[in-house]
Protein backbone atom coordinates (compact mmCIF):
# COMPACT_ATOMS: atom_id res chain seq x y z
CA UNK A 1 0.00 0.00 0.00
CA UNK A 2 1.34 3.65 -0.18
CA UNK A 3 1.58 6.05 2.47
CA UNK A 4 -0.03 9.73 1.17
CA UNK A 5 3.68 10.97 1.73
CA UNK A 6 5.35 8.78 -1.03
CA UNK A 7 2.09 8.71 -2.98
CA UNK A 8 2.54 12.76 -3.02
CA UNK A 9 6.09 13.00 -3.64
CA UNK A 10 5.80 10.30 -6.72
CA UNK A 11 2.72 12.68 -8.56
CA UNK A 12 5.04 14.72 -10.86
CA UNK A 13 6.01 11.35 -13.01
CA UNK A 14 3.07 11.43 -14.93
CA UNK A 15 3.80 8.75 -17.40
CA UNK A 16 5.63 5.87 -17.67
CA UNK A 17 6.60 4.17 -20.86
CA UNK A 18 5.25 4.39 -24.42
CA UNK A 19 4.29 2.18 -26.96
CA UNK A 20 7.47 2.53 -28.85
CA UNK A 21 9.98 6.19 -29.81
CA UNK A 22 7.75 5.57 -32.76
CA UNK A 23 4.15 4.96 -33.80
CA UNK A 24 3.03 1.64 -33.87
CA UNK A 25 -0.44 2.07 -35.63
CA UNK A 26 -0.99 5.29 -37.49
CA UNK A 27 -3.06 7.06 -40.13
CA UNK A 28 -1.84 8.36 -43.33
CA UNK A 29 -2.53 11.97 -43.90
CA UNK A 30 -0.44 12.45 -46.73
CA UNK A 31 1.76 10.47 -48.94
CA UNK A 32 2.88 12.41 -51.78
CA UNK A 33 6.45 13.27 -53.13
CA UNK A 34 8.56 11.39 -51.46
CA UNK A 35 7.00 13.17 -48.27
CA UNK A 36 4.59 11.45 -45.78
CA UNK A 37 2.69 13.00 -42.79
CA UNK A 38 0.70 10.60 -40.19
CA UNK A 39 -1.06 10.38 -36.79
CA UNK A 40 -1.46 8.03 -33.86
CA UNK A 41 -2.65 7.87 -30.56
CA UNK A 42 -4.44 6.37 -27.64
CA UNK A 43 -6.95 6.36 -25.79
CA UNK A 44 -7.89 4.48 -22.43
CA UNK A 45 -9.69 5.30 -18.79
CA UNK A 46 -10.38 2.57 -16.23
CA UNK A 47 -12.45 2.26 -13.14
CA UNK A 48 -10.65 1.27 -10.36
CA UNK A 49 -11.80 0.07 -6.73
CA UNK A 50 -8.78 0.15 -4.17
CA UNK A 51 -8.87 -1.63 -0.38
CA UNK A 52 -6.06 -0.22 1.86
CA UNK A 53 -6.89 -1.33 5.57
CA UNK A 54 -10.59 -0.18 6.34
CA UNK A 55 -10.31 2.39 3.37
CA UNK A 56 -11.87 1.70 0.03
CA UNK A 57 -11.80 4.56 -2.44
CA UNK A 58 -13.14 4.42 -6.28
CA UNK A 59 -11.69 6.58 -9.24
CA UNK A 60 -12.15 6.61 -12.79
CA UNK A 61 -8.59 7.55 -14.32
CA UNK A 62 -6.12 6.97 -16.79
CA UNK A 63 -3.77 3.47 -16.64
CA UNK A 64 -0.30 3.53 -17.12
CA UNK A 65 -0.15 4.82 -20.54
CA UNK A 66 -1.36 8.55 -20.58
CA UNK A 67 -3.47 9.71 -23.42
CA UNK A 68 -1.84 11.04 -26.37
CA UNK A 69 -1.96 12.02 -30.02
CA UNK A 70 1.65 11.85 -31.94
CA UNK A 71 2.25 13.55 -35.39
CA UNK A 72 5.09 11.74 -37.74
CA UNK A 73 7.21 13.10 -40.83
CA UNK A 74 9.14 11.65 -43.41
CA UNK A 75 10.87 12.98 -46.81
CA UNK A 76 13.14 10.97 -48.50
CA UNK A 77 16.58 13.66 -49.98
CA UNK A 78 18.56 11.69 -51.66
CA UNK A 79 20.12 9.05 -50.02
CA UNK A 80 18.89 10.69 -46.76
CA UNK A 81 15.85 10.02 -45.24
CA UNK A 82 14.82 13.12 -42.82
CA UNK A 83 11.92 12.46 -40.34
CA UNK A 84 10.65 13.86 -37.14
CA UNK A 85 7.90 13.28 -34.47
CA UNK A 86 6.01 14.62 -31.98
CA UNK A 87 3.58 13.48 -29.10
CA UNK A 88 1.07 15.65 -26.90
CA UNK A 89 0.25 13.68 -23.98
CA UNK A 90 -2.94 14.71 -21.72
CA UNK A 91 -4.49 13.76 -18.16
CA UNK A 92 -8.08 13.37 -17.80
CA UNK A 93 -7.49 13.07 -14.28
CA UNK A 94 -6.87 16.98 -12.86
CA UNK A 95 -10.38 18.50 -12.96
CA UNK A 96 -11.28 16.84 -10.01
CA UNK A 97 -8.51 17.36 -7.36
CA UNK A 98 -9.19 19.81 -4.59
CA UNK A 99 -5.98 19.71 -3.49
CA UNK A 100 -5.07 22.57 -5.73
CA UNK A 101 -8.08 24.51 -4.27
CA UNK A 102 -10.73 23.80 -6.62
CA UNK A 103 -9.77 25.79 -9.44
CA UNK A 104 -8.81 23.19 -12.03
CA UNK A 105 -12.38 21.84 -13.06
CA UNK A 106 -11.95 22.81 -16.63
CA UNK A 107 -7.74 22.00 -16.93
CA UNK A 108 -6.21 19.50 -18.82
CA UNK A 109 -2.61 19.14 -18.52
CA UNK A 110 -0.54 18.56 -21.69
CA UNK A 111 2.99 17.71 -21.70
CA UNK A 112 5.52 17.08 -24.75
CA UNK A 113 7.33 14.05 -24.25
CA UNK A 114 8.18 14.25 -28.23
CA UNK A 115 9.65 16.50 -29.96
CA UNK A 116 12.50 14.99 -32.14
CA UNK A 117 14.25 14.95 -35.90
CA UNK A 118 16.10 12.24 -37.08
CA UNK A 119 18.00 11.35 -40.17
CA UNK A 120 18.49 7.98 -41.69
CA UNK A 121 20.87 6.54 -44.21
CA UNK A 122 22.91 3.42 -44.60
CA UNK A 123 25.02 4.44 -41.71
CA UNK A 124 22.17 4.15 -39.16
CA UNK A 125 19.91 6.93 -37.65
CA UNK A 126 21.16 10.03 -35.64
CA UNK A 127 18.15 11.29 -33.52
CA UNK A 128 18.58 15.10 -31.74
CA UNK A 129 15.28 16.69 -30.20
CA UNK A 130 13.10 15.22 -26.83
CA UNK A 131 12.61 11.79 -26.78
CA UNK A 132 12.27 8.90 -23.66
CA UNK A 133 16.09 8.08 -22.54
CA UNK A 134 18.04 4.99 -23.02
CA UNK A 135 18.69 3.45 -20.28
CA UNK A 136 16.00 1.02 -18.91
CA UNK A 137 13.91 2.01 -21.65
CA UNK A 138 13.36 -2.10 -22.99
CA UNK A 139 12.21 -2.90 -19.54
CA UNK A 140 9.47 -0.53 -19.83
CA UNK A 141 8.57 -0.96 -23.57
CA UNK A 142 8.47 -5.15 -23.07
CA UNK A 143 6.08 -4.62 -19.75
CA UNK A 144 3.42 -7.04 -20.44
CA UNK A 145 1.10 -4.54 -18.44
CA UNK A 146 2.36 -1.53 -20.37
CA UNK A 147 -1.80 -1.08 -21.23
CA UNK A 148 -2.94 -1.71 -17.61
CA UNK A 149 -2.74 0.14 -14.67
CA UNK A 150 -0.16 -1.47 -12.23
CA UNK A 151 0.93 0.15 -9.17
CA UNK A 152 -1.37 2.89 -8.48
CA UNK A 153 -1.66 5.78 -5.91
CA UNK A 154 -4.70 6.49 -4.58
CA UNK A 155 -3.76 10.06 -5.26
CA UNK A 156 -2.32 10.66 -8.41
CA UNK A 157 -3.82 13.04 -10.52
CA UNK A 158 -2.02 11.43 -13.52
CA UNK A 159 -1.32 8.24 -14.51
CA UNK A 160 -0.64 5.35 -12.62
CA UNK A 161 3.27 4.00 -12.26
CA UNK A 162 2.73 0.64 -13.93
CA UNK A 163 6.18 -0.78 -12.29
CA UNK A 164 8.28 2.08 -11.63
CA UNK A 165 9.61 1.29 -8.53
CA UNK A 166 8.38 -2.01 -8.02
CA UNK A 167 10.23 -3.12 -11.37
CA UNK A 168 12.31 -0.63 -13.12
CA UNK A 169 13.17 3.18 -13.19
CA UNK A 170 11.28 5.48 -15.60
CA UNK A 171 13.41 5.80 -19.04
CA UNK A 172 11.70 9.42 -18.90
CA UNK A 173 11.82 11.56 -21.90
CA UNK A 174 15.10 13.92 -22.05
CA UNK A 175 16.99 16.19 -24.48
CA UNK A 176 19.34 14.14 -26.60
CA UNK A 177 21.60 13.58 -29.37
CA UNK A 178 21.71 9.99 -29.90
CA UNK A 179 23.53 7.93 -32.76
CA UNK A 180 21.41 4.08 -33.81
CA UNK A 181 23.84 1.56 -35.97
CA UNK A 182 22.10 -0.13 -39.08
CA UNK A 183 20.97 -4.21 -37.47
CA UNK A 184 23.60 -6.22 -37.76
CA UNK A 185 22.76 -10.10 -37.30
CA UNK A 186 19.79 -9.24 -35.13
CA UNK A 187 22.20 -7.08 -32.90
CA UNK A 188 21.18 -2.49 -33.11
CA UNK A 189 23.69 -0.22 -30.83
CA UNK A 190 21.83 3.44 -29.33
CA UNK A 191 24.29 5.37 -27.80
CA UNK A 192 24.04 8.92 -26.91
CA UNK A 193 24.51 12.24 -24.91
CA UNK A 194 21.78 13.29 -22.43
CA UNK A 195 20.92 16.59 -21.20
CA UNK A 196 22.25 16.20 -17.18
CA UNK A 197 19.89 17.34 -14.09
CA UNK A 198 20.49 20.83 -13.04
CA UNK A 199 19.54 24.02 -10.50
CA UNK A 200 20.90 27.36 -10.69
CA UNK A 201 18.86 29.27 -8.57
CA UNK A 202 20.07 31.16 -5.79
CA UNK A 203 21.77 29.21 -3.20
CA UNK A 204 20.66 25.65 -5.13
CA UNK A 205 23.74 25.46 -7.86
CA UNK A 206 23.77 21.65 -9.28
CA UNK A 207 25.34 21.19 -12.14
CA UNK A 208 27.57 18.37 -14.45
CA UNK A 209 31.10 19.28 -16.25
CA UNK A 210 29.82 16.52 -18.41
CA UNK A 211 26.98 15.62 -20.44
CA UNK A 212 25.01 12.45 -19.29
CA UNK A 213 26.06 9.06 -21.33
CA UNK A 214 23.52 6.08 -22.08
CA UNK A 215 23.37 3.34 -24.41
CA UNK A 216 21.94 0.37 -25.10
CA UNK A 217 22.43 -3.07 -26.94
CA UNK A 218 19.50 -5.14 -28.64
CA UNK A 219 19.22 -8.53 -30.16
CA UNK A 220 16.41 -10.05 -31.39
CA UNK A 221 15.82 -13.54 -33.36
CA UNK A 222 12.77 -15.28 -34.72
CA UNK A 223 12.23 -19.46 -35.40
CA UNK A 224 9.47 -21.34 -36.05
CA UNK A 225 6.22 -20.04 -34.07
CA UNK A 226 8.44 -18.04 -31.41
CA UNK A 227 10.93 -15.08 -30.94
CA UNK A 228 13.54 -14.45 -28.56
CA UNK A 229 15.00 -10.64 -27.60
CA UNK A 230 17.60 -9.72 -24.94
CA UNK A 231 18.73 -6.07 -24.38
CA UNK A 232 21.22 -4.57 -21.85
CA UNK A 233 21.74 -0.82 -21.24
CA UNK A 234 23.74 1.55 -19.02
CA UNK A 235 23.91 5.25 -17.86
CA UNK A 236 26.59 7.32 -16.33
CA UNK A 237 27.02 10.40 -15.37
CA UNK A 238 27.21 13.29 -12.14
CA UNK A 239 26.04 15.95 -10.30
CA UNK A 240 27.73 18.59 -8.71
CA UNK A 241 26.41 20.57 -5.94
CA UNK A 242 28.49 23.88 -5.47
CA UNK A 243 27.64 25.11 -1.64
CA UNK A 244 29.32 21.57 -0.92
CA UNK A 245 31.58 21.52 -3.81
CA UNK A 246 30.58 17.58 -3.51
CA UNK A 247 30.25 15.63 -6.77
CA UNK A 248 27.60 12.55 -6.69
CA UNK A 249 28.88 9.90 -9.41
CA UNK A 250 25.91 8.40 -11.15
CA UNK A 251 25.61 5.08 -12.81
CA UNK A 252 23.56 1.88 -13.76
CA UNK A 253 22.89 -1.37 -15.87
CA UNK A 254 19.63 -2.83 -17.46
CA UNK A 255 19.26 -5.84 -18.95
CA UNK A 256 16.00 -8.08 -20.02
CA UNK A 257 15.56 -11.09 -21.71
CA UNK A 258 11.86 -12.10 -23.58
CA UNK A 259 11.15 -15.70 -24.85
CA UNK A 260 8.00 -16.60 -27.17
CA UNK A 261 6.78 -19.74 -28.49
CA UNK A 262 3.42 -20.46 -29.66
CA UNK A 263 0.96 -18.39 -27.53
CA UNK A 264 3.29 -17.80 -24.15
CA UNK A 265 5.50 -15.55 -23.42
CA UNK A 266 8.11 -15.05 -20.83
CA UNK A 267 9.77 -11.99 -19.92
CA UNK A 268 12.62 -11.20 -17.05
CA UNK A 269 14.45 -7.90 -16.31
CA UNK A 270 16.12 -5.98 -14.07
CA UNK A 271 18.46 -3.21 -12.79
CA UNK A 272 21.30 -2.62 -10.77
CA UNK A 273 22.36 1.37 -10.19
CA UNK A 274 23.76 3.69 -7.46
CA UNK A 275 22.99 7.25 -7.59
CA UNK A 276 19.89 7.20 -9.69
CA UNK A 277 16.70 7.61 -8.01
CA UNK A 278 14.34 4.65 -8.65
CA UNK A 279 11.67 7.37 -10.34
CA UNK A 280 13.22 8.98 -13.06
CA UNK A 281 16.40 7.47 -14.63
CA UNK A 282 17.87 11.06 -15.63
CA UNK A 283 18.08 12.44 -12.09
CA UNK A 284 21.08 12.10 -9.83
CA UNK A 285 20.13 11.88 -5.93
CA UNK A 286 22.05 13.50 -3.31
CA UNK A 287 24.32 10.53 -2.24
CA UNK A 288 25.40 7.09 -4.18
CA UNK A 289 22.99 4.87 -2.68
CA UNK A 290 22.41 1.81 -4.25
CA UNK A 291 18.58 0.62 -5.75
CA UNK A 292 18.41 -2.55 -7.61
CA UNK A 293 15.52 -4.70 -8.66
CA UNK A 294 13.38 -7.18 -11.04
CA UNK A 295 10.00 -7.78 -13.02
CA UNK A 296 9.55 -11.77 -14.30
CA UNK A 297 5.97 -11.76 -16.42
CA UNK A 298 4.63 -14.75 -17.88
CA UNK A 299 1.68 -14.77 -20.17
CA UNK A 300 -0.72 -16.57 -22.89
CA UNK A 301 -2.40 -15.72 -25.86
CA UNK A 302 -5.55 -17.42 -26.92
CA UNK A 303 -7.40 -16.29 -30.03
CA UNK A 304 -8.48 -12.65 -28.54
CA UNK A 305 -7.47 -13.26 -25.18
CA UNK A 306 -4.19 -12.48 -23.47
CA UNK A 307 -3.56 -13.40 -19.53
CA UNK A 308 -0.88 -11.95 -17.73
CA UNK A 309 0.74 -12.94 -14.41
CA UNK A 310 3.79 -9.99 -12.88
CA UNK A 311 5.92 -9.69 -10.15
CA UNK A 312 8.05 -7.10 -9.30
CA UNK A 313 10.45 -6.28 -6.66
CA UNK A 314 12.81 -3.19 -5.79
CA UNK A 315 14.98 -2.53 -3.24
CA UNK A 316 16.09 1.64 -2.55
CA UNK A 317 18.81 1.77 0.03
CA UNK A 318 17.60 -1.17 1.70
CA UNK A 319 13.46 -0.25 1.64
CA UNK A 320 11.60 -2.88 -0.63
CA UNK A 321 8.76 -2.48 -2.47
CA UNK A 322 6.87 -5.27 -4.88
CA UNK A 323 3.93 -5.98 -6.89
CA UNK A 324 1.79 -8.68 -7.51
CA UNK A 325 -0.49 -8.63 -10.27
CA UNK A 326 -2.81 -10.49 -12.36
CA UNK A 327 -4.80 -9.14 -15.77
CA UNK A 328 -6.34 -10.41 -18.96
CA UNK A 329 -6.69 -8.41 -21.93
CA UNK A 330 -9.81 -8.72 -24.75
CA UNK A 331 -9.10 -7.78 -28.19
CA UNK A 332 -12.40 -6.51 -29.64
CA UNK A 333 -10.81 -5.82 -32.65
CA UNK A 334 -7.35 -4.64 -34.07
CA UNK A 335 -7.81 -1.11 -32.23
CA UNK A 336 -9.97 -1.38 -29.22
CA UNK A 337 -9.25 -3.84 -26.03
CA UNK A 338 -11.29 -4.49 -22.93
CA UNK A 339 -8.86 -4.97 -19.68
CA UNK A 340 -9.68 -6.34 -16.30
CA UNK A 341 -6.85 -6.41 -13.71
CA UNK A 342 -5.90 -7.14 -10.07
CA UNK A 343 -2.71 -6.08 -8.43
CA UNK A 344 -1.68 -6.17 -4.44
CA UNK A 345 1.14 -3.46 -3.84
CA UNK A 346 3.10 -4.36 -0.78
CA UNK A 347 5.52 -1.25 0.34
CA UNK A 348 7.96 -2.45 3.32
CA UNK A 349 7.45 0.10 6.59
CA UNK A 350 3.14 0.67 4.89
CA UNK A 351 0.34 -0.56 4.09
CA UNK A 352 -0.76 -3.11 1.25
CA UNK A 353 -2.90 -2.00 -1.48
CA UNK A 354 -5.67 -4.33 -3.52
CA UNK A 355 -6.61 -2.58 -6.49
CA UNK A 356 -9.03 -3.94 -9.12
CA UNK A 357 -8.90 -2.08 -12.50
CA UNK A 358 -11.82 -2.41 -15.41
CA UNK A 359 -11.22 -0.11 -18.22
CA UNK A 360 -10.80 -0.12 -22.17
CA UNK A 361 -8.04 1.31 -24.36
CA UNK A 362 -8.52 2.50 -27.83
CA UNK A 363 -5.64 3.13 -30.54
CA UNK A 364 -4.66 3.97 -34.04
Amino acid sequence: MIKNTLARSLLTLAVAGVLASSAQAEITLYDQNDTTFSADGLLNAFYTHQEQGDQNVSRVRMGFLPNYIGFNVTKQQGDLKLGGRSSFWVTINDSNDLSTGGDTHTDSAIDVRQFYGTVDGDFGQVLFGKDFGLYARSNIFNDELLLGVGFAPQGSTRTTFGNITTGYPYANPNAQITYRSPKLNGFQLAAGILDPNYDFSSGNTRYSEEPRFEAELTWGTTFDNGHLNAWISGASGESTTAATDTTVDASGVAYGVQLGYGGFKLTASGFDQQGIPTTFTSDVLAAETDSDGYLVQTSYTYKAVRGVLSYGNVDAGGIESELSAGALFYSVNDNLKLVAEYSVHEPEGGADTDTLALGAVLTW
